[in-house]
């Protein structure tokens, strides 16, 4: 069965003070992987945008296995899944040599670029588009929604720049994950990783908007959100294990 395959090198400004790969590294990969499959199969951003279509996350969750490190080589896997009313499903695998070091599952909405409201898949592909897509989960994930915060802690505000912008005229995705790990200190990464990270981009960020966060902790887990003006627009929990 199909899947898109390529490896990425981890370089000096892939990694964290503790030569960690950062999530948002990570999440940079899994987009790039996503965009090329996306080309192969025929809906890429080249065939897609001049039909005012495109395609934006809703929701991502990785589970990393152990930490990736700086000179490593990570062969990020992906492949799409039949799409089920309005959310399209796209699964990851990643490896290190033949060693399985994560899994990730992702579901994005296909939307009208000048609307952002979300389109049914009738809009751009055939009934017949999905019959030869693998099947094959990556991780049986279902707990898509994160608690609401009630035990309100404040970790810092972000002004949106120029630079966290992508070709939507919105916050790009992998910017967030850097976002959610500017919440935290040295003290608190030191001899830890991120082994699970979900995040849900409720609504976008634009340029100049001022995002608070703030967060609560319940052990080893973390939940962040980050509002404009009182309005959620991305929610995260993180999960951060001992560095073996």
């Amino acid at each position: 069965m199909y899947r898109h395959i390529k490896e990425y090198e981890i370089k000096y400004t892939d990694v964290d003070a503790f030569d960690n790969l950062k999530p948002s590294a990570i999440l940079a990969f899994m987009e790039e992987s996503a965009c090329l499959s996306a080309d192969e199969l025929g809906f890429g951003y080249a065939d897609i945008s001049p039909k005012n279509i495109g395609f934006i996350l809703a929701n991502v969750y990785i589970q990393l296995l152990r930490p990736v490190k700086l000179g490593e080589k990570l062969e990020v896997h992906t492949w799409p899944i039949a799409p089920k009313m309005l959310i399209f499903l796209r699964d990851f695998e990643l490896f290190c040599g033949t060693e399985k070091v994560g899994v990730c599952t992702t579901r994005w909405c296909m939307i009208d670029i000048h609307s952002f409201k979300p389109l049914p898949a009738s809009v751009y592909f055939s009934e017949e588009a999905f019959n030869n897509y693998n099947k094959e989960r990556s991780v049986l994930f279902t707990n898509w929604k994160i608690p609401a915060i009630t035990d309100l802690k404040f970790l810092g505000s972000k002004r949106v720049k120029l630079s966290d912008y992508d070709h939507y005229f919105h916050v790009n995705n992998t910017k967030y994950a850097d976002y959610l790990y500017d919440t935290f200190s040295l003290d608190d990464i030191k001899g830890k990783y991120f082994s699970k990270l979900q995040i849900t981009y409720s609504k976008q960020c634009k340029l100049g908007e001022e995002i608070t966060f703030t967060g609560t902790q319940n052990g080893a887990e973390y939940i962040v959100e980050g509002r404009v003006d009182g309005e959620l627009r991305v929610a995260y929990r993180a999960e951060l294990s001992e560095t073996l």
